[in-house]
């Protein structure tokens, strides 16, 4: 086996796994049980990781990888768009973007990955990098005069807020909305509140 086709073949068993994941979630699943829905060894799924705990972080990075290139291409795709608005545009995508990479997400998978601490830190860490960029977007758009004259910080700050709520489940707890939801809605109330 070649190294790039061994490398594709990784990549692919990375991505059959997260599906599982995502639709099952992982607190109860065995690596016997894992090995026989996607119809491989454990020996195989040894190859990505020494331990089901190991894989199971390993998925969730793989997982949050792909989510945040597609992620950061959404904003992108925004951002080159010019014209008038660019700033709403853009919120709007990155977040309904993030929206979307959890839409596949079950509750099960979202409920073990807040419970399991090395999950939950990887979503942690994902969340603050979302905030992050919703504070650049929002300085961007002001420097353009884009935006109303908010403070950047402030409006990020919100941001993380509800998006720890989200990641700790408590928002959805108190409002029922799931992830993808919540994360559309949170697009919705920062572009409406941003711009002019």
């Amino acid at each position: 086996m070649t190294s790039a086709h061994a490398t594709a073949r990784r990549a692919e068993l990375f991505d059959a796994v997260v599906a599982l994941f995502l639709a099952d979630g992982f607190a109860r699943l065995t690596l016997d049980e894992i090995a026989g829905r996607l119809h491989c060894s454990k020996s195989t799924l040894y190859t990505l990781a020494p331990s089901k705990d190991e894989l199971v972080v390993a998925a969730v990075r793989h997982f949050f990888r792909a989510a945040t290139d597609r992620v950061d291409a959404a904003d992108r795709t925004a951002s080159d768009a010019g014209g008038e608005r660019v700033t709403a545009r853009r919120l709007a995508a990155y977040l309904g973007a993030v929206g979307e990479a959890l839409a596949p997400a079950s509750e099960s998978f979202m409920s073990d990955l807040a419970a399991f601490e090395p999950t939950r830190l990887v979503y942690e860490r994902n969340t603050a990098a979302a905030a992050e960029r919703v504070r650049a977007i929002v300085d961007d758009g002001a420097r353009a005069g884009d935006v109303r004259d908010v403070h950047a910080t402030f409006v990020a700050d919100v941001a993380a807020s509800v998006m720890v709520s989200i990641q700790t489940r408590a928002l959805a707890r108190r409002t029922g909305l799931d992830d993808a939801t919540a994360y559309r809605e949170l697009a919705d109330l920062l572009t409406r509140a941003v711009t002019r």
